[in-house]
């Protein structure tokens, strides 16, 4: 039997592709921003920090990377309720993205920091600056500079592995698709649609990400 395409429903469910994409959005946005920072200050704490705090913070990252993100999303948002700490289905969602991606991009963070020239270090104690200032002003955004192409193609990943957030309810992308396909049943299409749009947005984080180097890194960073 042939298979005829049907897009009509387009029309009608527009509104819940859009919420989808707007959701997806948000939990990338708050996910990239917060979970850049979270890797920033454990990557600092493994490679310059106090050595008491560098177990906690180096169980934490060996922990995220490798249990699954599903298991880590249910544990937040089924887990925590136990212990008194009620979340939506979006905070949920957001807190699972950013403990994510701060352990990965801790990593590819240190590994910038590690790579940095001892003389950048002596540079800064020659001027009388703690450790702490020393990586604040001498060698923070060299090592960016550096594994900014690695950091920005993780975010893009962790962008598409926020799908999943849609077992927990949260209305992101998938969420919308699941909702169309169960009431059209046009499964094919709708996960068809989905998949572009997919694509649409993994190609535009990695072309803002580039944006942002290079206005960030001008020299070093190619567009």
């Amino acid at each position: 039997m042939k298979y005829t395409f049907d897009f009509g429903w387009l029309f009608e469910y527009y509104p819940q592709i859009i919420r989808g994409i707007a959701v997806t959005l948000e939990l990338i946005a708050v996910g990239g921003v917060l979970g850049i920072a979270l890797g920033i200050f454990c990557a600092w704490v493994r490679a310059l920090g106090p050595k008491w705090l560098r177990p906690p913070v180096a169980a934490y990252v060996e922990l995220i990377r490798n249990t699954p993100f599903l298991i880590q999303l249910f544990f937040v948002f089924f887990g925590l309720p136990s212990l008194g700490l009620q979340l939506s289905e979006l905070s949920a969602a957001n807190i699972a993205m950013v403990v994510n991606l701060g352990a990965y991009s801790c990593e590819i963070i240190r590994a910038g920091i590690q790579a940095t020239p001892k003389g950048q270090f002596e540079a800064g104690a020659s001027l009388a600056m703690s450790r702490f200032e020393t990586f604040r002003h001498v060698v923070l955004v060299p090592s960016l500079q550096r594994i900014w192409p690695a950091l920005s193609s993780q975010v893009v990943i962790v962008m598409l592995g926020s799908s999943v957030v849609s077992q927990i309810a949260a209305e992101d992308l998938t969420f919308a698709a699941n909702f169309i396909q169960s009431r059209t049943f046009r499964a094919f299409e709708a996960y068809m649609v989905s998949t572009a749009i997919y694509l649409v947005l993994a190609i535009f984080l990695r072309q803002a990400l580039g944006v942002v180097g290079g206005f960030i890194f001008p020299r070093r960073i190619a567009t």
